[in-house]
């Protein structure tokens, strides 16, 4: 079992990566020698995989367990639902020494980190990712929200996990679309910060795409050791942690453009990747031989990097509502060489629209 810790100012935590399935899980538990009452939450997809399986595993340890399970897809990620869970918590007698797991992906785990978050002001909070784009992504860093009809992830906290426990076995049933999307995320920490990572990605792209286990755990646990390295220098988003959107100006707007359901997240930051390394280089960062290794990369890992069919002025309406935007233009992370972006304010939307357009 590899080990990642998060070390933040005032809540560290540890990332465990284990190839070993639940097993791994039991020796967690007994070293946090601490049994409460939880609620895990989970979809209707990964509830019949493993939720038995767990709820085994915490009931053993003399645990009062509840469980309760949502529509899979990000439709799920809203207002209505967060106070469906709510309810089944108050129902449940959950309380401040409780805890709130989250099994799935990153719609669970944002969802269920937002409803600990706000419940009773605080609770403690699990992450179970059990896919590849929640282990490397969103259950690191303790970004947790819902979703607006005008903006992904736009109501929401920043709420650090008690732990956050990989188990690798569970790519094993993961669809293949879906493992693609999480290879998105992978790829882009060797772009924006480890060249070394990016080569050893190279090397290891079959093994990876063949769910070679001891190869998947070393890559996540590389890739949660980018993730951490930059969260533990900002926390809250206030400066570099904005790197880790190199691709999700576009990626999201596409998401939102495309109703949630086109694409899924990491085909969308694929796509809004190579755009914007397409304005990095129209704006002279970086050449083609950067756009054309991007692209191959993402091609190796099953991954779209044209747009097809979306209206490249709604694209940039919805890039207005972005985050990162300090000013009243549109904030770009760009591509300044491997293993380096750069955050760029105001980009001429002129550009913006010429690169969209591009087939």
């Amino acid at each position: 079992m590899n080990t990642v810790i998060v070390n933040l100012a005032e809540k560290s935590y540890p990332i465990y990566i284990s190839t070993d399935g639940w097993n791994d899980l039991c020796k967690v538990i007994v070293e946090k020698r601490k049994t409460h009452s939880c609620l895990i939450l989970s979809d209707e997809n990964v509830q019949p995989l493993y939720g038995e399986s767990l709820l085994s595993v915490l009931e053993s340890f003399d645990a009062k367990v509840y469980t309760t399970s949502i529509s899979a897809g990000e439709n799920s990620k809203s207002l209505n639902v967060f106070e469906t869970v709510i309810t089944k918590a108050l129902q449940m007698g959950l309380n401040r020494n409780s805890a709130i797991i989250a099994l799935g992906g990153g719609v669970i785990g944002d969802l269920a980190g937002f409803v600990a978050a706000t419940y009773m002001r605080g609770i403690d909070f699990i992450q179970l990712p059990t896919t590849l784009l929640s282990q490397v992504d969103s259950s690191v860093g303790g970004k947790v929200a819902v979703n607006h009809i005008l903006a992904k992830n736009i109501i929401g906290a920043f709420y650090q996990p008690n732990y956050v426990y990989i188990n690798v076995q569970t790519l094993s049933t993961l669809p293949k679309r879906e493992f693609a999307s999480g290879m998105a995320e992978l790829i882009k920490h060797g772009f924006i910060s480890d060249v070394v990572f990016l080569n050893k990605l190279v090397s290891e792209m079959d093994k990876l795409m063949s769910l070679d286990f001891e190869a998947l755990a070393e890559a996540i646990s590389e890739s949660c050791k980018i993730k951490a390295r930059i969260v533990e220098q900002d926390e809250k988003e206030t400066g570099i942690r904005a790197i880790l959107n190199f691709g999700h100006t576009i990626g999201h707007a596409i998401e939102a453009v495309a109703g949630y359901n086109k694409y899924t997240h990491g085909e969308a930051i694929s796509i809004g990747m190579v755009y914007e390394s397409l304005i990095a280089k129209e704006l002279g960062l970086v050449n083609d031989d950067y756009v054309n290794t991007l692209r191959l990369m993402l091609d190796r890992a099953n991954l779209p990097t044209v747009l097809k069919n979306i209206d490249s002025e709604k694209l940039v309406q919805k890039m207005f509502y972005d985050k990162k935007n300090l000013q009243s233009g549109i904030t770009f992370v760009l591509p300044t060489d491997y293993g380096k972006v750069g955050i760029f304010q105001d980009v001429d939307v002129v550009l913006i629209k010429k690169i969209l357009d591009l087939v």
